[in-house]
């Protein structure tokens, strides 16, 4: 796959369509080579005419990231993008296309969550796309085709602007739970090893496609789906497109789709789809198509690849040897989920009684946490995060939350995270519950193992100046000496009975 992200960036100053046509231009005999097809639009391809030149080009299989342990350093990084507008300690779940996610306490330090925190979900290079070369083209079933520039939304006599605090979260979100107990399909750029933090929220401010579509004449009264057509490339069994989705109409018509060009009431970083991407609230975030190039309105779903042959969701009898899409539903809606940030799994805590925890609730298709819950005994005895410590709530947002879990147990302990909304949806129980062949939407209760420390238990004291962590670590001393073993002995009566 360097191959081809090197091809994808790489900007000729000449060669037309027709050449492009006719064979791969390469500066040697094993690279494809593509022409800039559009003044300042470095790294964008209209593959519906360049594809015959990747056809004739065979690649290698992605890695193995399942059966095979994941490296725990991130991997060296070379995006001006990455560098310039993500965190420096971002998690990098894949090098290339960027995928990335935040680090797991700063997430939900904020209900808003920072544009340099915002996870990246990218299955291809980064455009590059100025703002002044701009446009994008509303076509299909609208009774007045027309290209609109970012000048022309920005015109609040043409449109009036609006901003929505919306969560993103990707259907991966928490993959790494599946990954562990049941692998499944890899998929031909690797289905994102996620952890917990492929969610974020933000205000997203621009125009809804609503009004855009009114501005368009409305639609033909066959259309009934609106798709959109983003400057980046998808790869799916060895074709390769632009990433292109689709919403039925009545998601549009609800105002629950945005076009937007301001992230938290900064320009739109160009990682995250400037100059304009698509907002659609509750939803995957796959359909939140970013590098917006075309809007078109259908009389039936996208036939793009990423609609009909990815995110689709799998009873879990199918798998490899079965597997078919018509056997997977698509993901629209994101159902209730929750996730504990801190502390992190297999922490080791001292404490007095009580650990406090912190995370996120979500559910989408407009329904809001309404309790958060946690067990520390995995999943019998429940406590709620009380409503001072729950943030905002929002009609398309998520909520973070905090809670002091009383504690009297020593050792390691289950801690269940559970989210009910206000339709009194919840959580499966167990990873199983959840687990599909494609590896999306890990919706059950989320768990982590604690080694509980109780400082006002007997002998705590004894290890004093010793580090707890790595718990694994054997005491440099005795844990009794011989005076105080023997006593001991005697008052319990020896370790073994009498005849």
């Amino acid at each position: 796959m360097e191959t081809v992200k090197n091809a994808i960036n790489e900007v000729a100053d000449s060669a037309t369509h027709e050449e492009i046509q006719q064979g791969p231009l390469t500066p040697s005999h094993d690279t494809p080579y593509f022409p800039e097809e559009r003044v300042g639009w470095k790294g964008y391809i209209e593959w519906e005419k360049a594809a015959k030149v990747l056809a004739q080009h065979k690649f290698p299989h992605p890695p193995e990231f399942q059966l095979e342990p994941l490296p725990k350093t991130n991997p060296l990084l070379e995006g001006e993008f990455v560098k310039s507008e993500k965190a420096k300690d971002m998690l990098h779940v894949l090098d290339f296309p960027y995928n990335g996610e935040p680090p797991r306490d700063r997430l939900v330090t904020n209900p808003i969550t920072p544009n340099e925190d915002h996870f990246v979900r990218n299955h291809s290079g980064i455009p590059d796309i100025k703002e002044e070369a701009y446009f994008f083209n509303v076509e299909g079933l609208v009774n007045e085709p027309k290209r609109l520039t970012l000048k022309d939304l920005k015109n609040e006599d043409l449109f009036p602007r609006q901003s929505n605090t919306v969560t993103i979260q990707c259907s991966g979100t928490r993959r790494i739970e599946q990954i562990h107990l049941y692998p499944g399909d890899g998929d031909e750029l690797i289905n994102a090893p996620w952890s917990e933090g492929a969610i974020g929220t933000a205000k997203w401010t621009g125009v809804g496609l609503k009004k855009i579509i009114k501005h368009c004449g409305g639609l033909n009264p066959s259309a009934k789906h609106i798709e959109f057509i983003g400057a980046d490339s998808y790869f799916k069994k060895g074709q390769v497109t632009n990433f292109a989705v689709s919403v039925p109409w009545k998601k549009v018509k609800s105002n629950e789709v945005l076009l937007a060009w301001e992230m938290n009431d900064k320009p739109l970083p160009k990682i995250h789809g400037f100059p304009l991407r698509v907002v659609v609230f509750g939803y995957i975030g796959a359909r939140s198509c970013k590098w917006l190039t075309r809007i078109r309105a259908l009389s039936e779903p996208s036939m793009s690849p990423v609609q009909r042959k990815e995110y689709l969701y799998f009873n879990q009898q199918i798998g490899k040897h079965n597997a078919t899409y018509n056997s997977g539903f698509s993901i629209l809606d994101m159902p209730v989920s929750s996730a504990i940030m801190t502390p992190p799994d297999r922490a080791v805590i001292a404490h007095s009684g009580s650990i406090k925890l912190t995370g996120w609730a979500y559910s989408g298709g407009g329904r809001w946490p309404q309790r958060i819950e946690v067990s520390p005994d995995g999943g019998s005895v429940w406590y709620e995060a009380p409503w001072e410590k729950v943030s905002k709530k929002y009609y398309h947002a998520w909520r973070t939350w905090e809670i002091e879990v009383p504690v009297d147990a020593e050792g390691w302990l289950e801690f269940v995270c559970r989210c009910w909304d206000n339709a009194l949806n919840t959580q499966p129980t167990f990873v199983r519950s959840a687990w599909n062949w494609d590896l999306h939407v890990t919706s059950s209760c989320h768990r982590i193992f604690i080694y509980s420390v109780n400082k006002t238990r007997p002998r705590y004291g004894q290890a004093k100046g010793v580090p707890l962590e790595p718990i694994t670590r054997p005491l440099e001393f005795e844990l009794e000496d011989e005076a105080e073993y023997m006593a001991e002995q005697e008052k319990r009566g020896g370790r073994d009975p009498e005849e």
